[in-house]
């Protein structure tokens, strides 16, 4: 053609409803400015609001241009993308991505799965007891306008949870006698870790079957029984005050939403583990198209995957449907004096981290320690305290280096140092530190 062969691709690029990109290792030919065709073509479809399809080749970063790898990121800042290893994997995800796309516009339409009746399910598989508890709260918290005696065949019809006069999954997973007869993936396992890795054997592990509502009520007691917790008296009263180690609502709101929000289709179920420094709660699912980690940061609508279950979770008050959890997380654990939670998208798992201290490995890495002050700040994460005699057999070092190395941690507000002589030892600092003329303060 007698054009410029820019002007040809960006006039595709503007003419298309759907930009699907392929990132491989090589950037390609750079233009005057050395920016390529790829990125180029990235930044229009971006620009002119296109539906964007990232694929990238393969797991080894370390082969890409650099450019190339920085084409990657920002496709990822700003879209889910998905990795594919041959082309079978690559068809397999373009094929399911362009049936998303149709379906959001309505072209298909397919009933969901939380709509559909559960294989063989009767009104013999609703627990009545279940759904009297949940009656019964509702109406005590938001007023709902079915009376405790209500048949429960009319309450499930109210809730939209029959398909044709038989129960839905969603029905199943909040009311069943046994959920996990229709919905086998239908649990949550919860594991506990001393230290800061997955090592076995595991101190303390819990499959939870169940309702929905019974998973979130057992795996937040798993959680909460096994963190630390302080009691103070309050002055003038009776009372004392308790403080966990993780925010009792953040915690509850974490696993709640992994629970409203997961992929019931999936095969894989919720999965919680508690670590020394930090809890992260993995769920099936990825984020619906519109929102991003970082628009979570931020107020949003709220869009639930499964919105026949979310409706009953509103109602007992266990959500809002107002897009607030996260934003009531990330203020809960501000107001802790923790980082703010962490949320990522890994592969078919969305997964939220709560850190348990404020020493998360961001923070870490903008302390300016050595290799072997890291080295004690592992050691104290995964034992709650050190000593002197400790350090040097981890780092190989003299004691007099030692003691300086531990004594920089305790300028910077990492550690805090007690005992005399022998008996001297240093534990993690549990808040934020402020440092200040004379030194470092708790927040």
């Amino acid at each position: 053609m007698d054009r410029r062969a820019d002007e040809v691709y960006l006039d595709q690029v503007d003419r298309c409803s759907i930009y699907l990109g392929l990132l491989g290792n090589e950037y390609g030919c750079e233009d005057a400015q050395g920016v390529s065709p790829t990125e180029r073509e990235f930044d229009r479809a971006t620009a002119q609001g296109k539906t964007r399809l990232i694929y990238v080749k393969g797991s080894d970063d370390q082969t890409r241009h650099p450019k190339m790898l920085a084409l990657v990121r920002k496709a990822g800042g700003q879209v889910i993308r998905r990795r594919f290893d041959n082309l079978a994997n690559l068809n397999a995800a373009v094929y399911g991505s362009l049936v998303d796309f149709l379906e959001a516009k309505g072209v298909l339409r397919t009933s969901p799965f939380d709509k559909t009746a559960g294989r063989g399910a009767s009104d013999a598989d609703i627990a009545a007891e279940k759904l009297g508890w949940f009656v019964e709260t509702a109406r005590h918290e938001r007023n709902f306008p079915l009376r405790e005696n209500t048949p429960p065949a009319q309450a499930l019809a109210h809730l939209d949870l029959l398909e044709n006069g038989r129960p839905t999954h969603a029905a199943l997973l909040l009311f069943g006698k046994n959920p996990q007869r229709f919905v086998p993936c239908a649990e949550t396992k919860c594991a506990h870790f001393h230290g800061t890795e997955i090592r076995k054997p595991i101190p303390s592990y819990q499959i939870y079957k169940g309702t929905v509502f019974d998973q979130v009520d057992q795996a937040v007691d798993f959680v909460m029984a096994k963190i630390a917790r302080t009691v103070t008296p309050q002055v003038g009263t009776p009372a004392s005050r308790v403080d966990y180690d993780l925010p009792y609502k953040a915690v509850r709101e974490a696993l709640v939403n992994a629970l409203a929000h997961r992929d019931y289709t999936s095969n894989a179920g919720v999965q919680v583990m508690l670590f020394a420094d930090r809890l992260e709660v993995w769920n099936p699912g990825e984020l619906p198209a519109g929102l991003t980690p970082e628009k979570l940061r931020h107020p949003h609508a709220s869009i639930p995957h499964n919105p026949l279950i979310a409706e009953p979770l509103f109602w007992v008050r266990y959500i809002e449907k107002l897009g607030t959890g996260t934003l009531d997380m990330i203020a809960l654990c501000r107001e802790a004096g923790l980082p703010e939670p962490e949320f990522r998208q890994d592969g078919g798992q969305w997964v939220v981290t709560l850190w348990r201290d404020w020493l998360s490995d961001a923070v870490v890495a903008q302390l300016g320690l050595s290799a072997r002050q890291k080295t004690a700040v592992s050691l104290a994460k995964s034992t709650g305290r050190i000593t002197n005699a400790l350090y040097q057999q981890a780092t190989g070092t003299g004691r007099t280096t030692a003691k300086r190395d531990l004594d920089v941690l305790v300028t910077k507000g990492v550690l805090l140092r007690y005992g005399r002589g022998r008996a001297a030892g240093y534990t993690l600092t549990k808040k934020r530190p402020l440092i200040g003329p004379n030194g470092p303060t708790t927040a």
